[in-house]
């Protein structure tokens, strides 16, 4: 029984591995398009606007790339499980995941896809085994098993699924609401762990519009906070690939060479491959570091009106010493602490250098 759980956790992390390893490229494309449009905008209450009509567009095409990041990642994942017959219902329930509904709104984004991707492949699997008529075993992949799947579990996830991650949000909300008025520091420590937790998921959109809510009250320390954890993470990676290279693979140093500018411009997700790929030593070291630089903004009492982070912002930002200093610390510690946790190339096992080659 124990062999059989472990070899069914070994495949839903090959299912992981394989979603993230589909949604990298799209995440870049998206990321990066988006940075560039930003070298017009104008800091102003609501974020970065982008005024040049080209860039407007390439800022378009870069936010559509994006938004298909989720679903891509739910697709591969249910693919990697059950085969072709699982991505459609895979990419539609992480679009359903990463979108606004039923009656309470629920949106659970990269969390839910990943949970949804899982339930659907593993679905379809079950179904693949059905002893059918020959007549209709023909259309069992391209009718039946997505429209089944599609259905039930999209169904299963809006009146049983999404409720409880909604009361989940809501509450860290009260949360977090109730630490602004008393603590700065811990403030800071909970937001920066729960921004490298989930790296731009659900728990990150909680912190977003918990310090727009307050931005919107005129208060601005919150968000100052916050802003400087987003390209803790991925910087964080790319620093250590570089001062600790026997740590990582050649495929790892070139992978982080994009997530390290993605950090820059102040998105996350660049990090969601390594932290899969060696999720008990990437998550809290990049945990860890996140905070320490939530910590010194919060010391330097760094203020922004700008819902964005990381370096991009850095013009609309009030105390910009302590907002650059927080973001350069987090990042060595981070870098560091992911030299010393991790073996040397050498003396990892085969198994883990061949999980991070599904991540290119």
């Amino acid at each position: 029984m124990m062999s059989k759980l472990k070899s069914e956790a070994k495949n839903i992390q090959r299912a992981l591995l394989t979603g993230v390893s589909y949604m990298m490229p799209v995440v870049v494309v998206g990321g990066i398009l988006l940075a560039i449009s930003f070298a017009t905008g104008e800091a102003t209450s609501e974020g970065f606007v982008v005024t040049n009509q080209f860039m407007l567009n390439i800022s378009e095409i870069g936010k559509s790339a994006l938004a298909m990041m989720v679903p891509v990642l739910g697709g591969y994942i249910a693919y990697s499980i059950a085969g072709r017959p699982g991505l459609t219902p895979g990419i539609v329930l992480g679009y359903i995941a990463n979108n606004t509904i039923g009656e309470t709104g629920a949106k659970t984004g990269f969390l839910g896809a990943l949970l949804l991707g899982i339930i659907a492949g593993y679905f379809v699997k079950w179904m693949k085994s059905w002893k059918v008529h020959s007549a209709v075993r023909s259309i069992m992949p391209i009718l039946i098993m997505p429209i089944l799947s599609t259905g039930i579990i999209g169904l299963l996830y809006i009146y049983i699924i999404a409720v409880p991650l909604t009361s989940l949000t809501n509450a860290l909300f009260q949360f977090l609401g109730n630490l602004s008025g008393t603590n700065s520091i811990l403030l800071a420590i909970v937001i920066g762990c729960m921004n490298a937790f989930d790296m731009g998921g659900p728990i990150t959109k909680t912190i977003t519009m918990f310090t727009i809510a307050l931005m919107s009250e005129g208060i601005y320390e919150p968000n100052g906070i916050y802003r400087v954890c987003p390209g803790v993470p991925p910087m964080g990676i790319f620093l250590s690939t570089m001062l600790f290279r026997n740590k990582w693979t050649d495929a790892d140093r070139t992978a982080a060479k994009t997530a390290g500018l993605m950090g820059f411009m102040g998105i996350t997700e660049g990090a969601i491959p390594f932290a899969v790929a060696d999720i008990k030593r990437v998550l809290p070291s990049t945990m860890i570091g996140t905070a320490v630089a939530a910590v010194i903004a919060a010391i330097g009492k760094v203020k922004s009106p700008v819902p964005h982070g990381s370096f991009i912002t850095l013009p609309a930002v009030e105390g910009k010493i302590w907002f650059v200093v927080a973001i350069v610390v987090g990042t060595i510690v981070t870098a560091v602490l992911l030299g010393l946790l991790k073996p040397s190339i050498d003396k990892a096992d085969n198994t883990a250098n061949k999980s991070k080659k599904l991540i290119v």
